[in-house]
């Protein structure tokens, strides 16, 4: 059994490392290349699989699940990657909706009628269900290794005219589940790069910068919480790591300051879809030539094209995009992110808010994001979500739900107008115990604006 160079087992199998050097690490132990090829052959022979067969792999982030990964792809399947901290009702309609072959858990393997899949689709993920139900999004794998290399290729830069680099790539850090794209992509990114990978089981502040100083990782990935998380801890140190790449969620100028002040380290903000891939990102070229520019999510990657809607949504035409956009794709081949953006002179874009998500008070537009950083300086205030609620004379106004120490309506109002224009101060503050959020850590506004109606 040969993994293809067009199948995204080849990521496994045909990278540099040889069997006996280490591959990935943990907090608590490390694997090499050969002990995870061995553990992939050996899944992809237990599974019992035919080719299009789709396995939902519900393993806690670590070197286990990524043998079960590759195993999947050997064995010619299609991976499904299953939250295992789902509820037994989530499972059950995720079940439902996916119907693998195989479910691989901690437990065993349990087998199932499947529906089959095309031979060149190699993994199904979902939307993030932020604005309704999650939907599946399908990636074929010469599809997949397309989004990697289009964000590593302006990384790697034009090694034709000079001599091929001899330091080997800095550990790639995995801090978020591999039970999301994000997560998968970069592992994938990691091992494309030919980098070895250090998998966090899950995120914490203080495990993060021991990885970080015990395998020298110059360059990661941290989702905004995460990157929020590291600068309001009591961690001071994250030497000698000089970029993050901000994924997952919108991450504003303001936390990626915040963050640049604390550890000397450079945001590169980034932005994309699961079905589209990264679209435009920053490079450290641009990091060293507009440092002014932090906060943005850099310009669009080669082969990318961008342009605007009367509303300012921002459209997008990449080179690939995965099965599943449902009518999202214009004529032109343009999809509509759904994100309100802008593009400044120098050909960065600046992403202003979700589209769904703009709050109309009277004419004048709000988006969430730029009150919810402002309500999060305040040292009373732990989490929060900006909602439209509706209003007979404005049409809407914003609300502010809040996690946090409870104060007296008038402190937080003060608070706002010394960062906010009067009409973007929320015209009142709930306090709630904790705020929904999806697996990627995104706010589900829709679900809070609901709750506040019901118990009005």
């Amino acid at each position: 059994m040969e993994a293809s160079l067009t199948n995204l087992s080849s990521l496994l199998f045909e990278h540099p490392s040889g069997d006996t050097e280490p591959l990935v690490h943990t907090i608590a132990e490390t694997r090499t290349a050969g002990e995870v090829r061995t553990d992939a052959r050996r899944v992809a022979e237990v599974l019992e699989i035919a080719p299009g067969d789709a396995v939902a792999i519900g393993l806690p982030n670590g070197p286990d699940l990524l043998g079960a990964m590759f195993g999947v792809w050997l064995a010619g399947g299609v991976l499904v990657p299953m939250n295992p901290r789902q509820t037994p009702v989530e499972l059950s309609a995720f079940i439902e909706a996916v119907k693998p072959a195989a479910i691989v858990t901690a437990s065993g393997i349990e087998r199932r009628q499947s529906t089959t899949h095309a031979d060149d689709v190699a993994l199904i993920t979902f939307t993030s269900g932020t604005t309704g139900q999650p939907k599946p999004i399908m990636h074929t794998h010469a599809g997949y290794l397309e989004l990697l290399d289009r964000v590593l290729a302006p990384l790697k830069g034009d090694t034709s005219e000079r001599a091929p680099q001899t330091r080997k790539p800095s550990a790639n850090l995995i801090p978020v589940s591999m039970a999301l794209n994000a997560g998968i992509y970069n592992t994938l990114f990691g091992l494309r790069a030919g980098a070895p990978l250090v998998i966090m089981e899950q995120f914490d502040p203080t495990v993060c910068a021991e990885l970080v100083r015990r395998f020298q990782i110059r360059s990661t990935v941290l989702p905004p919480a995460a990157i929020a998380a590291l600068t309001d801890s009591e961690v001071s140190d994250l030497t000698p790591l000089k970029y993050v790449r901000s994924i997952t969620a919108s991450l504003s100028p303001l936390q990626a300051r915040r963050f640049q002040q604390k550890f000397s380290t450079f945001v590169l903000n980034s932005y994309g879809q699961a079905e589209i891939g990264e679209v435009i990102g920053w490079t450290s070229a641009d990091a060293r030539d507009f440092p002014a520019k932090i906060g943005a999510v850099g310009r669009p990657h080669a082969g990318v094209d961008i342009r605007f809607d009367t509303d300012g949504c921002l459209l997008v035409r990449p080179p690939t995009i995965a099965l599943g956009l449902d009518g999202r794709t214009d004529d032109d081949g343009y999809v509509n992110t759904g994100d309100i953006a802008i593009l400044d002179e120098d050909g960065f874009v600046w992403i202003e808010g979700r589209q769904t998500d703009l709050i109309n008070r009277g004419g004048n537009k709000i988006f969430p994001d730029a009150v919810e950083e402002v309500l999060l300086l305040h040292p009373n205030v732990f989490d929060v979500a900006v909602v439209a609620t509706p209003d007979e004379r404005l049409g809407e106004v914003p609300v502010a739900v809040i996690v946090g120490d409870k104060v007296d309506d008038e402190m937080l109002v003060a608070h706002c107008r010394e960062y906010l224009t009067p009409y973007k101060v929320p015209v009142s503050f709930a306090w709630v115990e904790s705020l929904p959020r999806n697996a990627a850590g995104k706010l589900l506004r829709k679900e809070i604006a609901a709750s506040l109606t019901s118990d009005a």
